[in-house]
């Protein structure tokens, strides 16, 4: 044989015993770690599992929720109808009364602009309008955020109560009911109805991600999403509601950390949208025949309509500078 021959033999010799002893060291190794997942008491002794592993995954899970829980809230934002912007409000869902008031709000507007404001016909209209459709859904609106905003307060607070009975030993649906009677705000009322809702048989995660819609706050979803968790893999709650106090309590401090940087901004562009009214005003008293032009001669008219809608225009670009969604 030739001496290149003997070398290419030995090499190839060589691969094959350091991949003989490479899948026997890995197999040792393998080996070694099912025998301390049997020690530590792992089920069957399938495989060690790491800690971080574990977290990762739990962390992995609350993610998937929170995303799921998500698209549902952008799927149901095209079905938020009337009836459950009034729940969200704590209002009754009373369709036919909402409606009633929003007629006479837009009477009212009409009124207002054809007899003390002596309109042309367009923009009695247009006052019609804005007091039957416009009006009351503003209205409506600040209301939900009110409500969203005080129930953020005592959310955190509430939580951190959910956890003490917890850890009392009490489970978690008397935890609830108990927070229902300490607390008579919003969190009290949503904390009611889940509750309510369990006491007829829907599980208490299903009962929470309902609440969902009715509060559709981060906060919420979170909250449904770690009962969610709880309820599959039988994770620690307390540990899930005590983080979630700890990021509410931050999101409060940073939102109230934006709203001091920006209150400069925020009295800039209240001063000027306040401006063009006062001074319309102020000139009414001054010399009371001075605007009729714009009020009624169809020139005027359409002056006025283009000085409002530019004015609202800017506002809502000044509104949108200024506005930070934590």
């Amino acid at each position: 044989m030739e001496p290149l021959q003997i070398i290419l033999i030995a090499a190839i010799v060589f691969i094959l015993v350091a991949i003989v002893m490479f899948v026997m060291m890995n197999s040792g190794s393998k080996q070694q770690q099912k025998n301390i997942a049997i020690i530590r008491g792992m089920a069957g002794g399938e495989g060690y599992v790491d800690e971080k592993d574990l977290q990762n995954k739990r962390r992995a899970e609350i993610a998937k929720k929170l995303k799921s829980s998500r698209d549902e809230e952008k799927q149901a934002e095209g079905k938020n109808t009337i009836s459950m912007k009034l729940q969200q409000a704590g209002l009754a869902p009373e369709l036919g009364k909402f409606w009633i008031l929003s007629f006479v709000s837009a009477l009212v507007c009409a009124a207002l602009a054809k007899f003390a404001l002596n309109m042309s016909v367009v923009l009695v209209v247009l006052f019609f309008v804005i007091g039957l459709f416009g009006l009351p859904r503003m209205i409506l609106n600040r209301k939900i955020k009110k409500r969203q905003k005080k129930f953020l307060e005592e959310f955190a607070d509430a939580l951190e109560a959910v956890v003490r009975l917890l850890k009392a030993g009490m489970p978690v649906s008397e935890a609830i009911k108990m927070i229902t009677k300490e607390y008579d705000g919003p969190v009290g009322e949503e904390m009611s109805i889940i509750y309510d809702k369990q006491k007829i048989g829907i599980p208490l995660h299903e009962a929470a991600a309902e609440g969902c819609r009715r509060m559709p706050l981060p906060e919420m979803q979170m909250f449904a999403a770690g009962m969610a968790i709880q309820a599959q893999t039988g994770s620690s709650l307390s540990e899930v509601l005590t983080n979630l106090a700890r990021v509410i309590r931050a999101r409060f401090r940073l939102k109230r950390k934006i709203m001091a940087l920006s209150s400069e901004a925020i009295a800039s562009a209240s001063i000027i949208a306040c401006l063009p009214p006062l001074v319309a005003t102020g000139l009414f008293f001054a010399s009371p025949g001075y605007l009729d032009p714009l009020f009624e001669t169809s020139t005027g008219n359409s002056m006025l309509m283009g000085a409002l809608f530019w004015m609202f225009c800017g506002v809502m670009v000044m509104r949108q500078m200024i506005n930070f969604k934590i």
